[in-house]
């Protein structure tokens, strides 16, 4: 499972916590620190039967297939409720396969090749009628292998390091050969894609505004989907051959930051992000309510778009990014959060897993008199004013503000402020939330603050998702092919370990582009209707969507 992306609103609300370690306390006292989940985990037999789960959802994005480049994270988020999930992570990201899909894995070396034999559970099947099978795994390989540029995929990581995928003793086992060793094995076939989806035609537009759950499978099916209301309401599968899900109904209501809180005072939702001030002191009044917090792996950023005439020069790209102060932008976002933590130094790491490094400050730090000079430099002068001109004109850049959220005005208002001070314009331009998938597709934009959200712990596998120059997801269109080919020599690297080093070498001289910023991560928090069980802040995990529930 890969990065995708999110409206900044939502990795605000539910964005990764860090330990403790040196960073700017933002609460003037204790600071929240825990990686510890808070999910209220329950076995299934202290959960009941029936009853329905209502939450917000920032977009519906248009595109359902999670496979691909235009997926986003509210993509991945409806898709594990009605399609094969054949991984689970615990909170920490400890693998473990799901066995109503999967009945062994096995993951060995021959002759220095990475091989992962896979068998299948005889009873998996789509709801079609077509059998999960190997051929699953073949067509889930050859989609995302990033041979057919045709076929516009999220991305080909790893999938592009297998050299086979074969019939094992059995239609229900497939092998799966690498080109050498591949470290990262488990974050891969953990989603398949249906052997029906087989042309470039039908992975692209299938899924657009269609569901599809024939080709699907799992606890739940998309019962209803509204188009023009934002709303997806899922129900029981009767052709789920696994333990029937615990809630008659789950729902999802596509709505603003403001009217999703409005919304759960009135007990009109029974869960919601309060990773804000205000939010979360609203809440805080209401009876039988419950704030689950942990750290979750989201990240914060802000992407610059190199497409756009101004910022095609690196100067004004380096410039722009000396001008951010992350300090004082991370102080607004935690203001009232009782929360601290370092200022973010990675796209690809969490400063709470192992091997992680600060990638970014070698390369960026804040500097307004660096960032004037490299102005000056580059031919933008101010004139009559405080904003920079250039040829007669000025130095004006382009921000789109989604939502409604107050968070996220006040932090894109002090970065407007920020900006100024060395000459530039930075103009807001507020849309809806849901025109978030255009926006990221179409990059109507020249700055841009969105959130990235990792499906899995393997960060480093995902290297070229985030840094490639071709990549669906670099959306600054940074890069080069001599750093492509870096990126190829780090993924080989064998050892998961000095993987991690030599990318966290690589990394500060991708941010050296000046194309992305790390902004903040934060803690996750959410609010909850008291006995809602196996729901909340989990960090990496992943479980079973049949357990999720009302607590006996």
């Amino acid at each position: 499972m890969r990065a995708r992306w999110l409206i900044l609103v939502v990795a605000l609300a539910t964005s990764a916590a860090l330990v403790a370690g040196c960073g700017v306390d933002l609460s003037g006292g204790g600071s929240t620190t825990s990686t510890e989940p808070q999910m209220n985990f329950q076995p299934r037999e202290n959960v009941r039967d029936g009853g329905s789960l209502t939450t917000a959802i920032d977009e519906v994005s248009p595109q359902w297939n999670t496979f691909h480049a235009d997926g986003s994270a509210y993509t991945q988020t409806l898709w594990r409720w009605y399609n094969p999930m054949l991984a689970y992570f615990a909170p920490d990201g400890e693998y473990s396969f799901n066995r109503d899909y999967l009945t062994d894995v096995q993951t060995d070396l021959v002759d220095g090749n990475t091989r992962v034999t896979y068998t299948i559970n005889p009873k998996a099947r789509y709801n079609d009628g077509t059998p999960i099978d190997w051929r699953a795994f073949v067509n889930t390989w050859l989609t995302n292998r990033g041979v057919d540029p045709n076929y516009v995929v999220s991305s080909s990581d790893g999938y592009n390091q297998i050299a086979s995928v074969t019939r094992g003793v059995d239609d229900r086992q497939a092998v799966v050969r690498f080109n050498g060793v591949w470290a990262w094995p488990n974050g891969l076939f953990n989603m398949l894609v249906h052997p029906k989806v087989n042309t470039p035609d039908l992975f692209n537009k299938a899924y657009l505004q269609a569901p599809h759950n024939e080709w699907g499978a799992g606890p739940y099916i998309v019962s209803s989907y509204d188009v023009h209301a934002g709303i997806v309401v899922f129900a029981r599968n009767p052709k789920w051959w696994g333990k029937p899900g615990k809630l008659d109904r789950r729902v999802f209501r596509q709505m603003e930051d403001v009217a999703s809180i409005n919304a759960f005072s009135n007990g009109e939702l029974d869960a919601i992000g309060v990773s804000t001030k205000d939010s979360r002191a609203r809440v805080l009044t209401m009876p039988k309510v419950d704030i689950r917090t942990s750290a979750t792996p989201q990240k914060a950023l802000m992407v610059v778009n190199l497409d756009a005439d101004i910022l095609g020069d690196r100067r004004v790209r380096e410039a722009l990014l000396r001008g951010v102060d992350r300090e004082t932008l991370a102080r607004i976002r935690f203001t009232g959060l009782n929360y601290s933590e370092p200022l973010p130094g990675s796209l690809v790491m969490y400063p709470f897993q192992p091997g992680y490094t600060d990638n970014v400050t070698p390369s960026i730090t804040y500097d307004q008199v660096k960032a004037r000079a490299l102005l000056d430099e580059a031919g933008w002068r101010p004139e009559d004013g405080e904003i920079r001109r250039k040829d007669g004109k000025e130095l004006k850049l382009t921000l789109p503000l989604l939502g409604d959220s107050p968070v996220i005005t006040n932090v894109a208002r002090a970065l407007q402020a920020m900006l100024k001070q060395i000459g530039i314009n930075l103009d807001l331009v507020v849309r809806p939330s849901s025109d978030f998938s255009r926006v990221i597709i179409n990059k109507e934009f020249d700055v841009f603050l969105m959130g990235f959200s990792s499906g899995d712990p393997y960060g480093m596998a995902y290297f070229c998702q985030v840094w490639c120059k071709g990549s669906q997801l670099n959306k600054a269109g940074a890069g080069s092919t001599e750093l492509d080919a870096e990126i190829a020599r780090v993924a080989a690297i064998a050892d998961p370990a000095e993987q991690i080093k030599a990318g966290n070498l690589l990394e500060r001289k991708a941010f050296a582009q000046y194309s992305d910023l790390p902004l903040f991560n934060g803690p996750q928090m959410v609010a909850v209707k008291h006995g809602l069980a196996n729901y909340g802040a989990g960090l990496f995990y992943v479980g079973p969507v049949e357990d999720v529930g009302w607590q006996k």
